[in-house]
């Protein structure tokens, strides 16, 4: 289930209804002096403290983009500023390697990253094993893009043709 920020501004006007509700209910039952009134007022204060936090909640809330034809990938390095290393199966397409690209940058591009050049740089890598005891550590490509602009349409992709033709063949199904 998604919630676009509109869904959550549209439940926080009517949870805020339903409080403006035990509003009325609250005087009523202080008018007939019942005797949970107490309560009544603990529960519509309640009602718009949630109300406040689900409108604050719409007006930060992004919701996550998703590429198609990305593959299952792992950040195995993170410098928390301008550089990430994320893996990938040694099975992947190249198409599959440049929309992985791009999912991790999306991902793992926030607000707190902070770069001398301004630029976060993103390495795909994957491990080959060409023979029993002995493995191959790949670097299949690479994804550059702007930490100043959110939604970076320029990131610079760059894919190793010669690294990505010692991947293992896929037999198609």
């Amino acid at each position: 289930m998604t919630f676009s920020p509109a869904d959550l501004q549209t439940y926080a006007l009517w949870i805020a209804y339903a409080g403006a509700a035990l509003v009325v209910l609250t005087i009523v039952a202080w008018i007939l002096k019942w005797g949970w009134r107490f309560r009544l007022v603990g529960v519509t204060s309640f009602t718009f403290v949630v109300a406040a936090s689900v409108f604050a909640l719409s007006l930060s809330f992004t919701p996550r983009v998703v590429v198609p034809g990305t593959v299952r990938y792992a950040r195995v390095f993170d410098r928390q500023s301008d550089q990430a290393v994320i893996a990938v199966p040694a099975t992947v397409t190249e198409a599959q390697l440049e929309a992985t690209l791009r999912q991790a940058a999306i991902d793992l591009s926030t607000a707190s990253r902070t770069s001398p050049d301004g630029m976060l740089t993103i390495r795909a890598r994957t491990v080959v094993h060409t023979q029993p005891g002995l493995s191959l550590p790949l670097y299949l490509g690479q994804v550059q893009r702007s930490l100043e602009t959110r939604g970076d349409a320029d990131m610079q992709i760059d894919l190793y043709p010669d690294n990505l033709a010692l991947l293992p063949k896929v037999a198609d199904a």
